[in-house]
Parts: structure tokens; sequence; C-alpha cells
């Protein structure tokens, strides 16, 4: 399918909602992006395996950043798209092809902008991080991804949401021994052990902070509990996993002993974990990107890309079409509005 990115931007939304791109089958997407972006004579393009790479060479004294993934969850029966009273319904359309629908137009329309751009539009967003060809361009070329400043296209209505918590898992495992639950005496329950793990965390108060003028809120939920073998058998083992979703001022030492001091006594193990960004609102180029898109930026609640770029030393922000409470379900819908409304406010950004 041809994209027409000079053309009428709720269509060029509707034809890149229609190309199928579940993480793993972006190719056809990344096809007809890498096509469109060919007949910009103002962008050198790169691709790299399924993700876009575009620049302007003008010489500005400032880069920024744009990005947004291709790939979406697996189809649920929500495709092809539909327009109804101006709404776009289908898999994809929050998360987050109206980002790149706006992305799209925007690179053909800012041909001599005030900043010079980098567009990027990559794959594999929706699965592991290992996959995340983010995580393999940091690696192999990380100037790709330089700039002073990065805004990530993920749904978040229209207004700005800067930069985002970081998370973590870790497990707890209480251990007991084992006997027939007939003689229940002779052995100790692992499973009741686990009723001070989870006090613990249902008497845990979450932290409210302030980072760059924005107040992000942390959690500490358990997320999984796992114990028992078998009906009549006194459980030796039980193992809670709990996840923590904490502010951006913390660092992974801080994040890591915040865990264990409120599991002291336990073994502790930490199973993945991911850094938070800071907004950095404070600098001149994102209060003039506040002026231009307008609105009252909120602190990110969740983990995004933004702090891929943030671990560069590039302040990033998330600012893109569609409500996110909509992301990933089965009437995942996006006004029309808000495709106009990210647009136009990117262009006046960009000059």
């Amino acid at each position: 399918m041809s994209l027409q990115p000079y053309g009428d931007l709720v269509e060029l939304f509707r034809a890149i909602v229609d190309i199928e791109s579940v993480s793993g089958n972006e190719a056809p997407l990344a096809d007809a992006v890498g096509a469109a972006l060919d007949g910009l004579d103002h962008l050198a393009v790169v691709r790299d395996g399924d993700t876009l790479i575009a620049r302007t060479e003008l010489g500005r004294a400032e880069r920024v950043v744009i990005a947004g993934h291709l790939d979406t969850v697996p189809v649920a029966g929500n495709l092809p798209s539909r327009l109804e009273d101006g709404v776009v319904h289908g898999r994809g359309s929050v998360d987050m092809k109206g980002g790149i629908a706006v992305m799209l137009q925007v690179a053909a329309l800012a041909t001599a902008p005030a900043r010079d751009l980098t567009w990027i539009f990559y794959d594999h967003e929706e699965v592991a991080a290992v996959d995340n060809s983010l995580t393999r361009i940091a690696a192999t070329r990380p100037e790709a991804l330089a700039g002073d400043f990065a805004v990530l296209m993920e749904p978040t209505s229209a207004l700005v949401e800067g930069g985002c918590q970081g998370t973590l898992r870790y497990t707890v495992t209480t251990r007991g021994k084992a006997a027939h639950s007939a003689r229940a005496w002779m052995g100790h329950n692992a499973i009741h052990d686990a009723a001070d793990v989870l006090a613990r965390l249902a008497a845990y108060q979450p932290r409210s902070v302030e980072v760059d003028g924005l107040t992000y809120r942390e959690g500490m939920n358990a997320v999984d509990v796992r114990g028992g073998i078998a009906g009549n058998v006194i459980p030796d083992r039980c193992t809670v996993t709990v996840n923590f979703r904490f502010a951006p001022d913390r660092d992974e030492a801080g994040a890591k002993a915040f865990c264990r001091e409120l599991m002291a006594g336990y073994d502790v193990e930490f199973i993945d974990f991911a850094l938070g960004a800071r907004p950095g609102l404070d600098r001149p180029i994102a209060r003039e990107f506040l002026a231009s898109v307008g609105g009252t930026p909120l602190a990110k609640f969740g983990w995004t890309d933004v702090a891929r770029f943030s671990a560069l030393g590039t302040p990033a922000v998330n600012y893109g079409p569609g409500d996110a409470l909509k992301a990933h379900a089965d009437d995942e819908s996006c006004p029309v509005s808000d495709l106009y409304a990210c647009r136009d406010g990117l262009l006046r950004w960009l000059g």
C-alpha cells in the first residue's frame, strides 16, 4: 500500500493502521514508510532492519529527535480501520499509528525547520526490551539517537507527559517444610509465611515526589504469588513477585535499596530493572516546545522509551494522539482531533 504524506492526514492514518504490523511483522509497514520517506529530498534516509532513520542536515545549532514505533500488539478482530463520528477505530490507532501518521506528515512538510531533525520509525517496541530495535541502535550507532531534545509519539491525548517512571521487579521467597496436609503439624506452611510479605506491601504508603515541576506517584504491588504442589501437601515454598514503579529521581542503587529495606529479613532477588527518565522541562528548548504545543504538562505514569534518550543525556517527553487508556484494547480508537492538534503543534514548534 502506498502512503501519501502530503495528502489528507486522516486517510494517511487509516492507511497506516490498515497495514497490519504486529511485533515481528513490521516489514510491510517499514517498506511503505521507507518508500514515502525516499520521496522526500530534504531527508537522508537509512534503514536498519525494520527501523528507518531520516535526518535533515541543515547545520542548525540544535537537533531534535522525534521517534515512534511501528509495531502493535496482536489484532483482535479490529482491522481494517473504520471512521465513525470523527474517531478512527482499529488496532494500533492509539498505540501508536496516530503518532506515526503525524510524524510522516510533519517530516514531509517541515522542509526547512529551525532545528535539525532526526525521525526514527522503529520496530519491536511491544515485546521484550532486548528485541527492541532502539536497544540495538543505542549499542551500535548511538549517534543516531543523539539530540538536544527528544519527543516520543506515545499516546497522551495530545498533552505533554514528561519523562517516565522507572520500573523493577523482584521476588521474595518464603520457605517451609513439606508434609501431608492430614498431619500439618509435621510441616511448616510457606504460603502462610507469605502473609507477612503481603502485609508489608498492603501497609506501604506510596511516595509522591516533584521532579522538574511534575509530580510522580510511586507504587509497590504484588503481581504474582506461587506456591504449593498438590491439594494435600503442606507447601514448603512460596514466591511473591513484586513490581515497583518509582519516580525518576531514584537511581538503580537507591530503588533497589528501598525494596530491600521494605523486605528486611527476606532474601530479595531482582529479576528486571529499567531506569526512569527526568523530563528536563527546565531547559530552554523544552520550554519552547511547551509554549508551542500548549497545555499543562503531566508526569508520565509508566515506562516508555524516553528513558533510552535520557540515558544518553537527551531530555525527552511523550506527546502523541490517542488516549493511553485505550491502548491495546479491543475497542482501540483515536479521535482525529488529536491528530491535527499534534501535527499543528509540532509544525508551530519546528518553524
